[in-house]
Formats: C-alpha cells, sequence, structure tokens
C-alpha cells in the first residue's frame, strides 16, 4: 500500500476531533490553532513541520514519526512521545505545556525546551546531553539514570536531579536552584 504524500500544505483551525488526520506522510506542513485532543496520530510521519497554538492533549502516538518539529504554544498534556518512531526522532518546544508527558529512553541530544511547563515530566533513562531547558517549571520531573551532560538548566527552576543516579558532567545550573541537586539530603539551606 504506498502512503499518501502531503507537503507544504496549511492546516488552519481545523479539529481533527471530529475529523482524522489522514494516515500520511505530512512534509513541511504548518498546523494553526488545531484541536487534535485524545486522536489517534498511530503511524503518521511528520517531517519538519510546525505546529502552533494546537491542543495536542493525550493524543496516540504509536510509531508516529516526528522529525524535526517544532510546537509552539502548544497543549501536549499526557503524551507518550516513548511510543513514537525512534528513527531520527528530532523535537523543539517553546511556550508549551508538556505536564504529565513521557521521554521515557528517548535521544533528546541538544532538545530545546523554552518557556516550557514541564511538570511530572518522565525523563527517565532519557539522553538530553546538550539539550537547553530555558525558563522552564520542571516541578516533580522525573530524572533517573538520565544523561544531562552539558545539559543547560541555568533559568530553569524546580527541578529535583539526583546528581548519583544521573550523568549530570558539565551540566550548568544556576546558584538559586542549584538546591534542586540536594533535595534528597532533606538538608536546610539558609
Amino acid at each position: 500500500m504506498e502512503r499518501t504524500y502531503i507537503e507544504d500544505k496549511i492546516f488552519d483551525k481545523v479539529d481533527f476531533t471530529t475529523n482524522n488526520l489522514l494516515v500520511a506522510e505530512y512534509d513541511s506542513c504548518t498546523f494553526i490553532n488545531c484541536d487534535f485532543s485524545n486522536a489517534d496520530l498511530s503511524n503518521i510521519i511528520f517531517s519538519e513541520c510546525a505546529f502552533t497554538g494546537c491542543n495536542l492533549s493525550l493524543v496516540k502516538l504509536n510509531e508516529t514519526a516526528l522529525k524535526e518539529i517544532k510546537f509552539k504554544d502548544c497543549k501536549l498534556l499526557g503524551l507518550h512521545f516513548n511510543n513514537c518512531s525512534k528513527f531520527l526522532f528530532s523535537v523543539d518546544f517553546s511556550n508549551c505545556v508538556l505536564n504529565l508527558s513521557s521521554f521515557y529512553k528517548l535521544k533528546l541530544k541538544k532538545t530545546g525546551f523554552k518557556n516550557c511547563n514541564l511538570n511530572d515530566v518522565d525523563f527517565a533513562e532519557a539522553d538530553l546531553s546538550s539539550a537547553t531547558f530555558e525558563n522552564c517549571d520542571l516541578a516533580k520531573a522525573s530524572f533517573q539514570n538520565t544523561i544531562l551532560e552539558k545539559a543547560d538548566f541555568r533559568t530553569s527552576y524546580n527541578y529535583s536531579i539526583d546528581p548519583e543516579l544521573n550523568k549530570i558532567k558539565k551540566a550548568k545550573f544556576s546558584r538559586m536552584e542549584v538546591v534542586g541537586l540536594l533535595n534528597k539530603y532533606d538538608i536546610v539551606i539558609v
């Protein structure tokens, strides 16, 4: 079966909760203010696409390909990015809400997170080498056996990272928030 190929198309204010997005390959497409909440995006290929102002909460991502995808001003609650195709997986997030999402065991080298809410996000066993967390809220985000080497957390806050359970060599932290590396010791810093 040959896959449908859609290129350079703009989808504006489309409600994909009632009209399913065609299982196809989308190349250089733009999705603006679309509602995908609870949609099934399994087996769809997205390459060099942009999502702006979209609601993608609770979408199914089984073997979904996300190649060089930019999310801006999007709501992405409860997404299991770990179910996506691992081949050429590359994403970037700006002004997004990703609470309760999972990046378990994903390679996220040099991934950008800018002005994002990442509350209760699972980063366990992910490779976040050289990732940038710019002004992000990481309250209750889970880091276990995570590679954080050269990651930049200088402007982010509310994180709790155990240096004994994660690789943090050359990672950058601000003086004010470095207490997030000491939480497990239950000490008082004044």
